[in-house]
Order: C-alpha cells, then structure tokens, then sequence
C-alpha cells in the first residue's frame, strides 16, 4: 500500500491531513489522485459513498489551484445543501496550510446576498448545487471562464432529481478544454450519456463493483404485517440502545408522522424533509452530528449527500422505488472501513423487492427476527451494566457526601442494591413489554395475503369470484358490494400501472397505524373498484383522495349502485370499461381529454344523444 506522499500530495496539504487523522490512502483515493495529478485527465470514479471520495478529487484540484490568481479555478456540483457544506468543510480543512486560498459554498436557502459578496472578494473553489449557481450566473455576479475542472459528485444523484438541463446550462459557461470529473455510487444509464456529450476519453476507476453495496454492511429484513410495522421499529431501536441512524420514508406525510410518533413514546428522534426551512434543516442536523439526536427520520430526497461518520444502521421504513436509492441509503453505514447494518422493514408484497436488490448489490439479506420483549429487555439490562462499570469516579468531587450515603444504604444488602438499582432503570420498559402482545411476522398464504387482512386482497378476491360467478360478476352486468363493506370508486386503472398492490400500498403509506381489511378488487382499463369495511369507509376516502399516485392526483370517492353497474358519486361511472371523469382529473391518450373519455374512432356525441349513453351509429 502505498502513502499519500508517494501519491504525490504536497507537503502542506500532507500536513494538514496528517492532522486530521489520515494515514493510509483508501482504494479510491490510491487510483484516482495519481491520475489527477496529471495534465487533461479525465476520471469516471464509481465507488460507494464513504469511501473518500471528496479527499480522492479534492487533494489534486487543491494541489492544481493557482493562489495567485484569484478567479473560480474549479467547480463542484453537487445534489443537495447539505452535501455541497460538507465538501467545502472538508476542501477548507485539507487547504488548512496552503495561504489564501478561498472555498465557497453556493446553495439555495441561503442568503444570495452574502455568496455575491464573498464571490467579488475572490474565491478559487466554487462548491455549489445546481440551482443557486444558475441563479448567479444570471445575475452575472460569477464568471467560469476560467475554470479548469469541473467536479459532479453524486452524479447518479444529481440525474435523479432532475438537474440535467441544469448541467447543460452551467457547462455552456465554462471553457470547452475544461476536466470533468464524474463521482457515482452506481451507474445508470444517464451517467453513460453525460460521460458520451461532455467528456472526451475518460478513465473508468471502478472500486468494487458496478452498482454494488458497500462490503461493511450487513443487510437484514423484517418481515411484518402492515399495522405492525411501527411496532416493529420500535422494537429494532430497543433492541440496539446505542443504536445511531437514519430511517428512511417514503414520504414527507410519513416521515414528519413517524419522527412525531418515536418522539411520543420517548426516544430522541426528529425529522428531515423537504418541507422544512433551512435554518430547521441545519438546526436538525446539528443535533445529529452531535448526537443529541439517536434517530433522523428523512425522506430520500432530504438526506441524499449526508455526510455523518459513524451511522450504525440505516432503516427502510418502506423500500424505495428503485434499487438505486437503496444503494444510497445503505452507503449511509459502513463508512471509511467500518461496518454497519442495514434493515428493510417490508411486508409480503415487498419480498420480490428484496430479490432484486440482492442481484443488483451482489449480497444477501438475512431473515431478522422480531425480538422479543424479554429479549430487549436483557439487551437493555446488560447495555446499562456495560455503562456502569465504565463510569469515570471522580473521587474528590464525592468524597464529602459519601460517609452519609453509606450510612443510609448500610441497611440493604449488595444484591438488594443491584435490584434496586435495575429495578429504578428498568421497571417502565419491563412493565410496557409484559403488556405488550408479541409480535407474529405474517404467514405467506395463496394469494399473498397478511394474517390481519392488511394485504389479503388475492384471497379474498378469488374466492368472491367463484361465489358470484364467472369474473367475479362483471360479465352480469351489476355487482353487489359483500355485507359489512362499501364499494370505492379510485380514478386509476390498468392504464396506469395500477394493480391490487398500489391500492395496498397507497393504504400502506396513508394511513400509517390503522388497520384497513381490504375486499374485492375490480381493475379496469382506466379506473378501478375495491371494498373495504363500512367503518372504515371515510377514514379512507379522506386518507386517499388528493395524494399523488405516479405524479397523478389521486380521486377515491364513494361508489353509488345503479342500474348495469357502479358510478363514481361525482361523475366517474363503470360502463363497460370507459369512465368519465372530471376534467381535472386526466388528459391522457385516446381521448380522455377532460371532456369524457372517447374510445378510438367515435366522434364526440352530442347533448341530446347523452340519455342513450352512447353515440348513435356513425357519429
């Protein structure tokens, strides 16, 4: 292995990571700062977050600046607010020794104000995320003509969110003989295009595999039914007291629900989404890094480019869409050769899931076992013990009240101390886990079905097939919600991707803690019908009706019987599988254009034919 010095690193940028603790160069950094070191190299660096990426293109940009002439020499784009001063804390600490060298980090949420003076000051190290940099290069308060390398870090990231046209904007401003340097966790196809539009023969440093997790993590899944899936991380944070991690949501609703439920019931949690100012984001954060806060719950878009040492577990409260993003969340642990843990919390839906990142980041998920109260309740007992004994005495500061509190438990025996003592810790979580019920993880049955009737729409919709006849009725023309539910009419269908599994997943994601039995399910072409009981009929029209489905707003309404079939109350109506909606509710192909849905070929009809239904023969 060799050193930074045989790398070729300065003697003041050696110092100052001597400083801080660098003694050995990590894979990322061995193959790439040689290479930067050189003249007109271009680097594409795949390797996970926490593997040094930063120092690997910010040694040799620092060691390549010109102090002397003070203009922006190099940019790094990066995806968040967080990410970009995490980069220009790290480039100010390595560019500790080197004179009047200037770093400045440009992000939205801040005062453009006070970036514009500090840019006419001078700087030499742009650090910016994509919006805000536009905005001054508009204002015409930054010039690039002089950049000589361009940095994007997270660039899979940065695709993710949407930023190509911003990359587009931002290099048409910079010198086309520029570097680029291009730093990914994983590869899709979008990095390929930017590498093929702006880069001229890059180098591809591969460290470990395409795509693949981070080694020190060790990945475990929960399975668990829906209404238990609060329970369930509960019970992981009680399992592991010294537990320091980030738990992913899906969405800012759960998110901000979730982090106001553990803080509730105890635990020294908050929150991180989208919705939050920026003065709440950095006051979140600062309470993390100093770990006054054990549990950041976020959305992906919130903690994409945290960069916080020491995590030891990241938790999916609910899997991603895409593998990708798990790649990123779990990168979150297991930093800088250290290991950590990553868990999945799922339900039966979600197993398929598991198989496809275990292709994708070449590991293997274990099975957990949802611990037990009496389980937790040791975990907690023996962690408080391992506490104790490592307590620093300070002798002098006790020594005067000592006599009088030996005098006062003179009476009571050491084991009598020792329970007294566990018994004043503990008696609050014994007593909660003696109540509690245990946890059972669902049994997978035909169709996929929970054992609380949380995902058991296949079952029960086969079998309310073969009582009514044919498929499930719809071939008699009129359909009769079962005893005790109600019929709901949802404005998505076929068409729209849309399948059993998004309707358990939209109760799922809605309705966080209440138990909703789901009946039959009916799809159509462009809308679809499904049952739940009465009593829960309006908690799930007001959970469902205005959330976001794909992009697309989310109508659930309910169903009202009539003659050859169900009608959406509002206008939606079953006929033969073509709805009418509302015109703001779709203009997709085929004529749903607001005005009705027209199958191809037919004409609009006209007011007087409407009572027929249906346009007459050649109109």
């Amino acid at each position: 292995m060799k050193t930074f010095e045989e790398l070729g690193v300065a003697p003041s940028i050696l110092r100052a990571i001597t400083e801080l603790g660098y003694e050995n160069p990590m894979p990322v950094q061995e193959e790439v700062i040689p290479y930067l070191l050189g003249n007109d190299n271009e680097v594409i660096a795949l390797a996970q977050t926490g593997t040094g990426k930063t120092a690997a293109f910010g040694l040799p940009i620092l060691q390549r600046i010109e102090v002397q002439n003070v203009q922006p020499q190099a940019i790094v784009l990066c995806p968040t607010r967080e990410l970009c001063l995490q980069i220009a804390d790290d480039l100010n600490d390595y560019s500790k020794y080197i004179d009047q060298l200037k770093v400045l980090p440009v992000y939205g949420g801040s005062s453009i104000e006070s970036q514009i003076r500090a840019l006419k000051r001078g700087v030499h190290i742009i650090v910016a995320t994509p919006g805000r940099l536009i905005d001054l290069i508009n204002r015409r308060t930054v010039k690039l003509d002089q950049v000589h390398n361009v940095i994007l870090d997270e660039a899979d990231e940065m695709l993710n969110m949407g930023f190509t046209e911003s990359l587009d904007e931002i290099l048409s401003h910079v010198p086309t003989n520029r570097n680029m340097l291009l730093f990914s966790a994983t590869m899709p196809a979008g990095i390929s295009r930017i590498t093929k539009k702006y880069m001229r023969d890059p180098k591809e440093i591969i460290i470990g595999k395409k795509n693949e997790g981070a080694k020190n993590v060790k990945h475990l899944y929960y399975m668990v039914n829906a209404r238990d899936k609060y329970l369930v991380l509960k019970r992981i944070a009680d399992f592991n007291p010294n537990i320091y991690g980030i738990v992913f949501c899906r969405t800012k609703k759960e998110t901000q629900e979730i982090a106001d439920l553990l803080i509730k019931d105890g635990y020294n949690a908050d929150s991180l989404h989208g919705d939050l100012s920026q003065v709440q984001r950095d006051s979140v954060m600062q309470k993390f890094r100093l770990r006054n806060v054990q549990l950041l719950i976020a959305t992906d878009v919130a903690a994409r480019g945290l960069d916080v040492d020491d995590l030891t577990h990241v938790i999916n409260y609910g899997l991603p869409d895409d593998t990708e993003s798990y790649t990123h969340r779990s990168g979150r642990t297991g930093r800088a050769g250290k290991t950590g843990i990553a868990i999945a919390i799922i339900n039966l839906k979600e197993k398929g899931k598991i198989k496809q990142i275990e292709k994708i980041i070449n590991k293997q998920f274990e099975k957990g076992e949802i611990p037990t109260g009496k389980q937790i309740c040791e975990k907690q007992l023996f962690s408080f013990i391992d506490k104790l004994e490592k307590v620093k005495v300070n002798e002098e500061e006790i020594a005067d009240i000592l006599p009088s509190i030996y005098r006062k438990l003179d009476w009571l025996e050491k084991e009598d101390l020792i329970k007294r003592l566990v018994s004043n810790e503990f008696n609050h979580m014994i007593e909660y886990y003696q109540d509690a019920r245990e946890i059972e993880a669902p049994t997978e049955g035909k169709g996929g079905r929970d054992r609380d009737g949380g995902d058991s729409w296949g079952d029960r919709n086969s079998r309310g097939a073969r009582e009514r006849g044919g498929r499930g009725g719809r071939d008699r023309g009129e359909v009769f919600s079962e005893k005790g539910y109600a019929r709901l009419f949802i404005n998505l269908g076929k068409m729209d991707g849309f399948g059993p599994q998004n309707i358990i997943g939209l109760l799922n994601d809605n309705m966080q803690g209440t138990k909703v039995t789901v009946g039959r399910i009916d799809l159509m072409k462009n809308f679809s019908f499904f049952e739940v009981k009465e009593a829960d009929k309006e908690r799930v029209i007001q959970s469902l009706d205005g959330t976001k489905f794909a992009g697309r707003r989310v109508a659930v309404e309910q169903a009202a019987e009539e003659r050859g079939g169900y009608v959406g109350r509002n206008g939606g109506n079953r006929d033969g599988g073509n709805v009418r909606r509302k015109p703001e509710r779709s203009s997709r192909d085929g004529g749903r254009d607001g005005g009705g849905y027209k199958p191809k070929g037919e004409s609009s009809y006209k007011a007087k034919d409407k009572k027929k239904g249906f346009p007459k023969k050649g109109r």
